[in-house]
């Protein structure tokens, strides 16, 4: 990105100030290079890198503190995996968890195309530590657009100084500490299209404001806030509608029809039921009594310090700016919803989503001002931007204390106790390759080499379970519940394989589908033969009593529909008496049912064959999944 030459007219149709054209703001006349800029950008290379060392930092000391959470760093994790086995991005946790079934692509929960960028890393590194540092660089480059969309304003020691705000802000460090989201390209996208707006480059902008569209479905209200923005510029009214209109449209046609394309369900986000059942009943609200929507802004009051915290990293600045407006529908997104609590705290990702919106609405609103002193030939205007730049830092400097990136102060961070070292060993007992229930805490040091489902109030009949037996964890609601699921577990036949500190491992009699182990006494058993195609060599036998054969035939299949098969539903179908064979079926949605030699697209496939090998049994099995 280059500097503007002297005269040149910004995005707004104004001339940078005098002050900031004759102190190294922009190039001088005839576009020569001004003294020092080599040394500026050596500066704007090191706030980038010590800012991405530092949210990688807070990223790892959670994740190796097992602080980190399965809702949502397994997910992610689980769907760039898919992606980077070039097939569609399903999360096998999240499908199972919230009943969409195993083969569900989080495509279905959020559209966020954009994912599929951090494929190739995943050939380099395979595991959730892959995404902590593509977070910590996309988050932390974010800082190059914002310095040249400063520099262009108040001048290059402002924009070394919002650089710095913006790499301590409170937003962005709580985005780095929880797990991975797609909000880790936000900011980047924002300050792009930012700066490309302020350099008048309209296709840029276009092709920026695209790339959001990717991000999430409703990126599209950020666009069209950007677009409303616009209409009050002259030259750029007409893009404005068309951003305006096409953001809105897009985050309809996300919503309404990808969303539900690929499986999930276009009110599952539906938030607003202080307001209506449906968008329809929220309008009818809207006119009727205004005032039900102006109290829901700050209902819980909680908002309103969210609101005031994210307008106090300018200082209150940003209020001077028409540039907020293009936060306006994002945040109103938030702030009127009266479920999902997670939306309108100052914790989380989603205030990463606007704020780098807002620091340049704070730029702009002290450019407008020193703009004003100069018209009046007041002599201080170079001082009031720099003052305000500096308050800026000092607001993010005394906000560390109150956020994550507290924890790197803390030498107690960076030291294992015996609780989680006792996680350490929990983990460490689950073999490679597994089917695992584990604790939500605990999945993510599983992602990367076992197939993880979340240990939740549903029995999965996983062949593993990690368990947390000592305090609450996600989604359970209390912890006797979590000691009744693993006396439940026991006596269905589980065994303790490891038990300290609070946390338990169990295996099913079996362990793991091909692990040979017989039993002596207890119900009938079912031989149980599956075999992985397309390596006949590689078939296992193991024999399981016949309540259990449906998890050996779940974990192969599980396994098998992760982005290849997409097998949504396994049923066990008539186990017949008088020894004849018991025949293992699935269905497919797009199938008849058939015996389980699956059809995919490609390898891997998996086939199943069921027979009797103890004294006969009548009736019938049904187990769905």
């Amino acid at each position: 990105m280059t500097a503007q030459r002297a005269g040149e007219r910004d995005g707004d149709g104004r001339r940078p100030p005098v002050w900031v054209r004759e102190r190294g703001g922009v190039t001088g006349a005839g576009g020569g290079v001004r003294v020092g800029e080599r040394r500026d950008r050596w500066v704007l290379a090191a706030i980038t890198a010590v800012a991405a060392l530092l949210y990688g930092a807070v990223s790892f000391v959670r994740f190796a503190g097992f602080r980190a959470g399965a809702y949502d760093l397994v997910i992610f994790d689980q769907a760039v995996r898919s992606y980077a086995r070039l097939g569609l991005p399903v999360a096998v946790i999240k499908g199972v968890h919230n009943d969409f079934g195993p083969g569900f692509t989080v495509l279905g929960d959020h559209w966020s195309p954009v994912l599929a960028v951090l494929a190739p890393l995943y050939w380099i590194h395979d595991g959730p530590a892959t995404l902590l540092v593509a977070q910590a660089v996309l988050l932390a480059s974010a800082a190059v657009p914002l310095w040249v969309f400063t520099r262009r304003a108040l001048g290059v020691r402002a924009a070394h100084l919002v650089a710095v705000a913006y790499a301590l802000s409170w937003p962005v460090v709580e985005t780095a500490a929880f797990d991975f989201h797609e909000a880790a390209f936000a900011p980047l996208l924002t300050g792009l299209l930012l700066e490309r707006w302020q350099a008048g480059r309209r296709v840029h902008v276009v092709l920026a404001a695209l790339a959001l569209l990717c991000v999430k479905e409703d990126m599209g209200l950020l666009v069209a806030g950007f677009g409303a923005m616009l209409l009050g510029r002259r030259g750029w009214r007409a893009l404005g509608a068309a951003l305006a209109a096409g953001g809105l449209a897009a985050t309809w046609l996300a919503s309404q029809v990808l969303i539900p394309l690929f499986g999930g369900r276009a009110d599952y986000y539906w938030a607003y039921g202080a307001l209506g059942a449906d968008a329809g009943a929220a309008a009818r609200t809207a006119l009727t009594d205004p005032l039900a929507v102006v109290a829901q802004l700050g209902s819980p009051p909680v908002k309103l310090l969210t609101l005031l915290l994210l307008l106090g990293v300018t200082l209150l600045a940003a209020l001077g700016s028409p540039i907020l407006l293009m936060a306006a529908p994002l945040l109103a997104e938030r702030m009127l919803a009266s479920s999902f609590p997670n939306w309108w705290v100052p914790e989380y990702h989603y205030n990463a989503f606007v704020v780098v919106v807002v620091l340049a609405a704070g730029v702009d609103g002290v450019r407008r001002l020193c703009d004003r002193l100069e018209a009046r030939r007041a002599p201080w205007g170079a001082r009031a931007a720099r003052a305000w730049a500096v308050g800026v830092v000092a607001f993010a400097v005394a906000s560390v204390p109150f956020f994550a990136l507290a924890d790197l102060a803390d030498p107690a961070s960076y030291r294992r106790d015996a609780r989680e070292s006792a996680a350490a060993a929990a983990v460490a007992a689950v073999p490679d390759g597994a089917l695992v229930e584990a604790a939500n805490n605990l999945a993510p040091a599983l992602s990367g080499r076992a197939t993880v489902l979340l240990w939740d109030r549903t029995p999965r009949r996983a062949p593993w379970v990690v368990a947390v037996v000592d305090r609450r964890t996600f989604p359970f609601p209390d912890v006797a519940e979590q000691r009744a699921r693993v006396r439940t577990l026991l006596q269905q036949g589980y065994r303790v394989r490891f038990a300290e500190a609070g946390y338990v491992v169990l295996s099913s009699a079996t362990g793991w589908p091909g692990r040979n182990a017989r039993a002596t006494r207890g119900p009938p058993y079912l031989d149980v033969e599956v075999v992985t195609c397309p390596s006949p060599w590689r078939m296992r036998s193991t024999v399981c009593p016949a309540a259990e054969v449906a998890a050996a035939v779940t974990a192969a299949m599980i396994t098998a529909s992760s982005g290849v098969a997409r097998l949504r539903t396994l049923r066990m179908l008539r186990t017949r008496a008088h020894g004849s064979p018991a025949r293992c079926m699935i269905r497919h949605s797009q199938y008849s049912p058939r015996p389980m030699h699956t059809r995919a697209t490609s390898p891997p496939t998996i086939a199943t064959t069921c027979t009797l090998s103890s004294p006969p049994m009548s009736g019938s099995t049904s187990v769905d999944r």
